[in-house]
């Protein structure tokens, strides 16, 4: 295993000295065994440190796409032989071609490692019962997260999805006390809860912590508050991660809503401009797009890989709970961005405001019938219950739009329970032109 013991707690110090001699190995790995790298990166000089790093050219999604459609099933910047390959796993494809993931023991234990740090930091521990409940075929949220939830000590019940009515028998019987989903699944049980039990109540499960990821969502107050008030539990961000580079590698802990780096150990993050892809000082206050290294990767290594992720980091000093890497949040993806008369708007910055007003669910989509440019941002967003103003309703959230962000709007309400609730991620920017 090449994880530093402790690493997430380590002094900064000890993590640069030890990424480095990680990063050192890993050169030469790459170097000899990914045809994908050894073609990128033909007649360059390949540096030695991770100070360095940034003179090699980024790689990306759409590289790792032609790779896998080239060299199937999983692409030429496989760098083991087949047989070393020990887990295939699959993305889930929402933001494109899904992609086959393949991953050698050590690869799988790694990830289980550092997603089990990210579980703990939440609050999950040996004196829980969590129900985990997103999908086990293929994706990696399902068998992996599973995984890293053992990691915790806690007792760990593999429903995966569907059969809503039999989970809440489950977590009745059984005592579950937490549950692993995405922020969009307990939506699912009140609507099964309010048609199938009926008189039982969301608090009346027992459940007391919500770990939360797949999607956006959960960062935003008044989903946390509507879970304390409606559930009874804790919402935490417990389960940051990218499928290509690592499942689980940030979550929150109880002192701090802001996502901890928990893998610096054996995973390099940059900052860069999503546009000019310069690097950035990753100091408290830049916003910029994720970039992950692989320190001790065996099957698909990437270095210098674009997420897609636009972050801002909140902090770089060592937190109450003791981590000591660099905390932040997710402004959004830079794939779901849309730029309406100048302005970069994500799904996460419209959440915010339509979660603001009681009369509606919270359900919402952005849905783009043409490509860009934009002069508005067209929303269609859900209803609480029938309205009879809603034309005052309309004019109120498109005002509070325009001054919360900046864009003009075009609210679109729809009847209660229009919009399609799922047990996996929920996609809120509609291309129907695609």
């Amino acid at each position: 295993m090449s994880l530093l013991p402790n690493g997430h707690k380590a002094l900064s110090s000890e993590i640069e000295t030890h990424a480095d001699e990680l990063w050192a190995k890993q050169r030469s790995y790459v170097l000899e065994n990914s045809p994908f790298y050894q073609e990128l990166w033909h007649g360059i000089e390949v540096p030695e440190t991770l100070k360095d790093l940034a003179k090699l050219p980024l790689s990306d999604k759409s590289q790792l796409r032609l790779s896998q459609a080239a060299h199937p099933p999983f692409g030429d910047y496989l760098a083991t032989h087949r047989k070393d390959v020990n887990r295939l796993h699959r993305t889930s494809g929402t933001t494109g071609q899904a992609m086959n993931l393949a991953l050698s023991k050590q690869d799988s234990l790694i990830t289980q490692v550092v997603g089990g740090r990210c579980q703990s930091s939440a609050g999950l521990g040996e004196e829980h019962t969590v129900v985990h409940c997103l999908n086990y075929q293929m994706w990696m949220g399902g068998l992996t997260d599973h995984m890293t939830l053992e990691e915790t000590g806690a007792l760990v019940i593999p429903f995966g999805v569907g059969s809503t009515e039999l989970l809440v028998r489950t977590i009745q019987e059984v005592g579950v006390s937490a549950i692993s989903c995405t922020p969009s699944y307990p939506a699912v049980l009140e609507q099964v809860l309010t048609s199938k039990f009926q008189g039982l109540k969301p608090k009346d499960l027992g459940l007391k912590i919500g770990l939360f990821g797949g999607e956006p969502g959960v960062d935003d107050p008044a989903f946390r508050a509507r879970m304390k008030e409606v559930w009874g539990m804790e919402a935490r961000n417990a389960n940051y991660g990218v499928s290509d580079v690592f499942c689980n590698f940030a979550a929150e802990c109880p002192f701090d809503t802001s996502l901890h780096f928990l893998a610096a150990d054996v995973l390099h993050p940059e900052l860069i401009d999503p546009d000019t892809a310069a690097p950035l000082e990753m100091t408290s206050g830049a916003k910029g797009e994720l970039v992950l290294t692989h320190l001790a990767r065996e099957c698909q290594p990437l270095v210098r890989f674009r997420t897609g992720d636009i972050i801002e980091i909140q902090g770089t000093d060592p937190c109450e709970c003791g981590c000591t890497g660099f905390r932040f949040r997710v402004v959004g993806r830079s794939d779901d961005m849309i730029v309406v008369r100048g302005l970069n708007m994500f799904p996460t910055m419209v959440a915010a405001v339509i979660n603001e007003f009681e009369e509606l669910s919270g359900e919402y989509r952005i849905v783009l019938d043409n490509p860009p440019p934009y002069d508005v941002l067209p929303i269609e967003t859900e209803l609480n219950e029938e309205s009879g103003a809603q034309d005052i309703l309309r004019q109120r959230i498109a005002d509070a739009i325009k001054s919360k962000l900046g864009a003009s709007a075009e609210v679109k309400l729809l009847p209660p329970n229009a919009l399609p609730r799922t047990e996996g991620k929920t996609k809120r920017v509609v291309r129907t032109y695609e």
